[in-house]
């Protein structure tokens, strides 16, 4: 059992060392050697963590993944009494990665969006990723929509819409188009109209 532990410990630290060197110099500029050199470990031990680049990759990006939407539950979970609107407004603002802080996350996870354009198995994880973000935003959309306002037309709809959303402005801050708070205010511009029955449209 304690060699299990150290082994998915060190699959996690070889993926701290990818995500560092994709925000540096993207994920063309990721090599099997650099990686080793920043995790502080063997070469030998990053082949035998990961059978190829892409399945060290893969695990990467579901890493960053787990990362954003662990926060997304802490966010629900800490503040139990408040609104399910809140609750979205939190949660999409926690995806769309805006705060200086996930400022490194977002250009990471920018760079496996990129890569996925031109690899299956990423696309694929990358879909998975979404799906559950997107079925969440549908829940609270729902239960939002039950408590005193205008129910959505279609929560699932709604919440892709704003998982779309979300995802645009982490790109629209990241090169400059939209400061953080732009990007803030035109979310929750958004989520206000959504309230509102005017969202869409409507």
């Amino acid at each position: 059992m304690p060699r299990q532990v150290d082994h998915e410990e060190r699959r996690r630290l070889i993926a701290e060392a990818v995500c560092r060197l994709a925000d540096e110099r993207g994920l063309e500029g990721v090599t099997l050697r650099d990686v080793a050199a920043d995790a502080r470990v063997s070469m030998g031990a990053v082949q035998r963590c990961f059978g190829t680049k892409e399945d060290m990759l893969l695990f990467a990006l579901g890493h960053v993944g787990e990362r954003i939407a662990e926060r997304v539950r802490a966010r629900l979970v800490r503040s139990p009494a408040q609104s399910a609107a809140s609750a979205v407004g939190h949660a999409a603002t926690e995806v769309a990665l805006l705060r200086e802080e996930h400022r490194a996350e977002a250009r990471v996870w920018l760079a496996f969006v990129a890569q996925a354009a031109v690899s299956a198995p990423l696309a694929e994880t990358l879909r998975a990723n979404y799906a559950a973000l997107q079925e969440t935003f549908a829940q609270l959309i729902a239960e939002a929509g039950g408590a005193g306002r205008p129910a959505p037309l279609d929560p699932r709809r709604e919440a892709r819409t704003l998982l779309a959303l979300a995802d645009g402005l982490t790109t629209h801050v990241l090169i400059g188009h939209l400061g953080p708070a732009e990007a803030e205010e035109v979310l929750h511009a958004h989520l206000r109209g959504l309230w509102e029955g005017t969202a869409g449209g409507r």
